[in-house]
C-alpha cells in the first residue's frame, strides 16, 4: 500500500524531526561541517522571517525543502526586536522561536546570523536608531556604548535559543551561528579600532557557550576561533584563512535588490546553477541563497535608502510564495545531482584534470574505487566538446556537467528543461463590504482626510537654519515639515510683467514636496545611487506675506557603509531668484518644523478608527489631491491566490490593511534606456547584465497578506502625498494561468529520483515535463512545435523545421491531465522532416 505524498512528507519530516530532537555534536575539518560525525555537503536557502508573515512560513520551508534544500537560512533583526532600550518583542512577523520551531518540525537545518548588524537593505542595518542616540555612541567600532547594547542583545538572542533548546547541541536545528556581518569591506575606515572590535565581536561570540561553531561573513582576518566565509555572486576561488576550515558561501545572490525609480534586475538560472556547481567542484560544502525567498519590506522596514517595498530579490521562491519557474525547479534539479555525489565528494581527494583552455575536470574516486565528476566549460563565448575517460562530452559555454559516476552527465547547469510559469496579476475591482456601516452610499463609501500643508497643532520647535531631517525625527516618521514664509513688495517687476521667481531647494536627501502658499508648486527626490537632490521650479508668489512649507521625506534608512549612521537627510539650503534685489537666502531663516503628519498624529491607518470624526464621506472621493487620506471598507478578493494592491494610478504614499502596515508605495518609472530584451547567461553576472522594466514603474503591486483579511469589514486606508486617482486602486490575484517548457535532444534524461537504481543508463529519452497547480488541469495548447523552436515562454516561435502535428500530438498526451510527459521520439513525431537538424520541442498550455 503506498502512502500518501503528503502523509509520506509528513511522517518523513517527524522522523527527522525526533532524531534531530537528539542532542548532535557538530564539528568540522577541512572538507565540511561535520554532524554527529556524518560529513555534510549542505545547500541553505535565506528566509527573513519578518519579511513573510507567520501564515506563510510553514509553506515557505516546505517548498523550499521539496526545492532539494537542507538549511534555512536567516539573519536576526535588532531594530525589529529592541524598539527602545531594554523593551523586547517578538510577537507576530518577529517571533524568531515559532520560525525556528517551524523549520526544526520539517525536519531541517537553520543558521542563525545574528549579526546583530545585517545590512540586508533593512532599515539602519538592523541596528536600533535610539542605539544612534546614545551619548557617545559609534557603529562598529571600539566604541563601549555600541559594544555594550551589542553584547547585550547577542546574549539576549542565544539565552532565548538556549531556553527554547533550539542549538543543535541541545538537540535543535541551529548548526551555525554567525557574528557581525560583511565588517571586512570596512575595517581599515575605523583605524585601529575597527581590528579591535572584530576580534572582539568573535571572541564574545565564542564566549556565548552556544555548542556550534561560529562564522564571519566576508571577514579577512577573521580570528582562528571561528570559520571565515565568503558572499558574492561567485565563490568557487574562495579559500577559507585557516587550513582546517571548511569552505563556506554564506551569501550567493540568485537575483538582486531593487531602488525605487531603478531597472529591475534579473540573474539567469543557467548561471546561478553554474556558480552552485562550480563551488561543489571546487571543494565547497555549505552553500546558502540569499535570497531564496526575499518577501516584502512591509511598513517602513526598507533600507537603502530607495529600497523598494518588494524585497522579491528574483529568488527562487517570489515574493508572494510562489515558486518562481524555471528558476526553482532547475536548482531543484541540481541539487539533487551534487546529493548523488555526496558521499564520494566528502570522502575522497579531489584530482584537477585538464581537458582545454578553458575546461576542466574536477575528479573523485574513493577507496571503492567509486567515482563522480564535475565537468566545466569555462568558456563565456563558444560551446566545446571534450574527451574525458575516452568518452565524449558536449559542453555548452558557461556551464557544468555533473556525472555521478564519472560516465553519465545527469545535470548541466546551461540545459534547463524545467518547465515555466505563466503568471498573471488579475485584477480584482475593490468590493464594498457587507458590513459597512452607512448603506445610504451605493457602491463604495469612501472617508477622506486632507492634511494642511505646513503646520498643523501646535508647531515642534521653531528655530533659525535647516536642521537634519533624521537627528529631528529620529525615524519616528517619514515625515517633517520645514516652514518659514517671505514677504513680497507690491514692486516686484515678477508681479507686473508675468514672469515666475525660482524657488532653489538642496536637500541631502531623500525627497521633497514644496508648497506655497497651501499649493503644490514642485516635487523632486534622490535615487538609489544618489540620494541627495536640487529642486529648481518656477513659483507662484504673491504681494505680501507668502507661506512656504516643504515637506520633507524618506525612503528608508542607509543600512550599510562606514560610519553610516552619520549619513543624514533633509534639506541643506533653500533661495528664491527673481527678486528685484536678486537672490533671496531664506537657508538661515527663522524655520517652524513639525514632525509628521496630522494622520499619522490622529491614528488614521488604525484598522479600528472607524469613527474618527476628521473623515468626510463621500462617493466620488477627490483625484490628483496631495495631503489626502483616503479610507474604504471592502471585504476579500475572490479564491485563495496571494493578494497584490495595484497602485499604477497613485502617486506616493504610505498603505495599511486592518492597521497592518503594507508599506511605502511609489510606482517611480524607471530609465528608458540600459533594458535587455534577452539576457546571455553567459558569462559573469553583475546587477546591471540583465535589466528588464526600462521605462516602467519600479514596483507596481504592493503584497497584502491573505491573513491580514477578514471576511469582511477589511478597513484599507492609504495616504496619497502627491496626488492620484483612488478609483483605480484594485486587488490583484497572483495566479499561475499557464505552463511552458522548451527540451532538446541532448538534454541530460535520467531521472533523478530513482538514480542510481535505473543503472545508470543514459539511454532514456529527453522528455517535456508539463504540471499545472493543485485543482487545475491543461484546457489548451496554445503552441507546440517539434522541430527547432525558438523563443521563451509567451514568446515561442516556430522555426524552419516543424512538424505540423506537434500540437495534435501534445494534446493527445496532456489535455484535461493535471501533469503531462510527451517524449521526443519517432513514434509520436515525424522526424524525417528535417533529419540533420537538431531536435527541440517546445509548448505552452494553459491552465485552468
Amino acid at each position: 500500500m503506498k502512502l500518501p505524498r503528503l502523509l509520506f512528507s509528513l511522517l518523513l519530516s517527524l522522523t527527522l524531526w525526533s532524531a534531530m530532537a537528539m542532542a548532535s555534536n557538530v564539528s568540522y575539518d577541512s572538507r565540511s561541517l561535520i554532524i554527529d560525525g556524518q560529513r555534510k555537503l549542505l545547500i541553505s536557502a535565506a528566509i527573513h522571517y519578518p519579511r513573510s508573515v507567520p501564515g506563510m512560513w510553514p509553506n515557505l520551508v516546505q517548498t523550499a525543502k521539496e526545492g532539494g534544500v537542507d538549511v534555512i537560512e536567516t539573519y536576526v533583526f535588532w531594530n525589529g526586536h529592541e524598539p527602545s532600550p531594554g523593551n523586547y518583542y517578538f510577537g507576530g512577523r518577529y517571533d524568531l522561536v515559532k520560525f525556528v520551531k517551524i523549520v526544526e518540525q520539517a525536519g531541517m537545518y537553520l543558521i542563525l546570523r545574528i549579526g546583530p548588524f545585517v545590512a540586508a537593505e533593512w532599515y539602519f542595518g538592523g541596528v536600533p536608531v535610539w542605539l544612534h542616540y546614545v551619548p557617545g555612541t559609534v557603529f562598529r567600532t571600539e566604541n563601549e556604548p555600541f559594544k555594550y547594547h551589542m553584547q547585550k542583545f547577542t546574549a539576549f538572542i542565544v539565552n532565548l535559543m538556549k531556553q527554547e533548546k533550539l542549538f543543535a547541541s541541545q538537540g535543535g536545528p541551529i548548526i551555525l551561528a554567525q557574528i557581525e556581518n560583511e565588517y571586512g569591506y570596512y575595517e581599515k575606515d575605523y583605524g585601529d579600532g575597527g581590528k579591535q572590535y572584530a576580534m572582539w565581536a568573535a571572541s564574545m561570540a565564542v564566549s556565548q557557550n552556544i555548542g556550534v561553531p561560529w562564522i564571519m561573513c566576508q571577514q579577512f582576518d577573521a580570528p582562528e576561533s571561528v570559520i571565515n566565509t565568503c558572499n558574492s555572486f561567485y565563490c568557487d576561488q574562495f579559500t577559507p584563512i585557516y587550513p582546517n576550515k571548511p569552505k563556506i558561501w554564506t551569501e550567493n545572490w540568485p537575483g538582486w535588490f531593487q531602488t525605487f525609480g531603478a531597472r529591475n534586475p534579473h540573474r539567469p538560472a543557467e548561471d546561478i546553477a553554474y556558480s552552485v556547481a562550480r563551488f561543489f567542484q571546487k571543494g565547497g560544502s555549505v552553500q546558502n541563497y540569499y535570497m531564496y525567498h526575499g518577501g516584502t519590506n512591509f511598513g517602513r522596514t526598507s533600507g537603502g535608502p530607495f529600497i523598494t517595498t518588494s524585497y522579491d530579490y528574483e529568488a527562487p521562491i517570489d515574493e508572494y510564495g510562489l515558486p518562481r519557474l524555471p528558476k526553482w525547479g532547475h536548482l531543484k534539479q541540481l541539487h539533487r545531482a551534487i546529493k548523488l555525489c555526496e558521499h564520494i565528494m566528502l570522502n575522497s581527494e579531489r584530482i584537477n584534470v585538464s581537458l582545454g583552455p578553458s575546461q576542466e575536470a574536477d575528479v573523485y574516486t574513493d577507496s571503492s574505487g567509486a567515482c563522480a565528476a564535475f565537468i566545466a566549460n569555462m568558456d563565456d563565448k563558444n560551446d566545446k566538446t571534450v574527451e574525458f575517460r575516452n568518452v565524449s562530452y558536449h559542453l555548452p559555454a558557461w556551464s557544468v556537467s555533473i556525472l555521478p559516476d564519472c560516465k553519465n552527465a545527469v545535470f548541466n547547469t546551461a540545459k534547463v528543461g524545467y518547465q515555466s510559469s505563466v503568471v498573471e496579476m488579475l485584477p480584482e475591482s475593490l468590493q464594498p463590504s457587507v458590513v459597512s456601516p452607512d448603506k445610504s452610499f451605493k457602491g463604495l463609501k469612501w472617508d477622506v482626510f486632507v492634511e494642511k500643508p505646513g503646520i498643523w497643532g501646535e508647531a515642534d520647535f521653531v528655530k533659525n537654519g535647516l536642521v537634519d531631517h533624521i537627528n529631528t525625527t529620529k525615524f519616528t516618521t517619514d515625515y517633517l515639515w520645514y516652514t518659514t514664509s517671505i514677504f513680497v513688495g507690491e514692486t516686484e517687476a515678477f508681479l507686473k510683467n508675468g514672469s515666475s521667481p525660482v524657488l532653489l531647494i538642496e536637500s541631502k536627501g531623500h525627497a521633497l514636496h514644496a508648497f506655497v502658499n497651501q499649493e503644490l508648486q514642485a516635487s523632486a527626490s534622490g535615487n538609489g545611487t544618489h540620494p541627495p537632490f536640487k529642486l529648481k521650479t518656477p513659483i507662484s508668489l504673491k504681494a505680501g506675506k507668502n507661506e512656504i512649507a516643504l515637506l520633507s521625506m524618506t525612503v528608508g534608512l542607509q543600512n550599510a557603509g562606514s560610519f553610516y549612521e552619520w549619513v543624514g537627510a533633509g534639506l541643506t539650503s533653500v533661495n528664491i531668484t527673481g527678486f528685484n534685489n536678486g537672490t533671496i537666502d531664506l537657508s538661515a531663516y527663522n524655520w517652524t518644523y513639525k514632525i509628521g503628519l496630522q494622520g499619522e498624529h490622529l491614528g488614521l491607518y488604525k484598522g479600528d478608527g472607524l469613527a474618527n470624526a476628521n473623515w468626510v464621506s463621500t462617493s466620488e472621493p477627490p483625484r490628483k489631491q496631495p495631503l489626502t487620506w483616503y479610507k474604504v471598507i471592502v471585504d476579500p478578493p475572490p479564491g485563495d491566490e496571494p493578494i497584490g494592491l495595484d497602485m499604477i494610478d497613485m502617486g506616493k504614499g504610505l498603505a495599511w490593511l486592518n492597521g497592518e502596515e503594507i508599506g511605502r508605495y511609489w510606482p517611480r518609472k524607471s530609465p528608458t534606456h540600459g533594458c535587455v530584451k534577452e539576457c546571455n547567461y553567459r558569462g559573469k553576472f553583475d546587477p546591471d547584465k540583465c535589466n528588464t522594466g526600462c521605462g516602467g514603474p519600479t514596483q507596481r503591486w504592493y503584497h497584502v497578506p491573505r491573513s491580514w483579511f477578514k471576511q469582511s469589514g477589511n478597513v484599507l486606508v492609504i495616504f496619497e502625498e502627491k496626488g492620484g486617482d483612488p478609483l483605480k486602486i484594485k486587488f490583484s490575484r497572483r495566479k499561475i494561468t499557464g505552463v511552458c517548457a522548451i527540451v532538446a535532444e541532448n538534454y541530460p534524461s535520467i531521472d533523478l529520483e530513482s538514480w542510481p537504481e535505473g543503472n545508470g543508463s543514459n539511454n532514456t529519452i529527453a522528455t517535456v515535463h508539463l504540471r499545472c497547480p493543485e485543482g487545475t488541469h491543461i484546457s489548451t495548447v496554445n503552441f507546440a512545435s517539434f522541430g527547432n523552436p525558438t523563443g521563451s515562454c509567451g514568446s515561442y516561435t516556430q522555426g524552419n523545421c516543424h512538424d505540423p502535428n506537434s500540437t495534435s500530438v501534445v494534446e493527445k498526451v496532456c489535455l484535461n491531465q493535471n501533469k503531462c510527459a510527451i517524449e521526443l521520439t519517432e513514434e509520436k513525431f515525424n522526424e524525417d522532416l528535417c533529419p540533420s537538424v537538431p531536435k527541440k520541442l517546445a509548448v505552452e498550455a494553459v491552465c485552468s
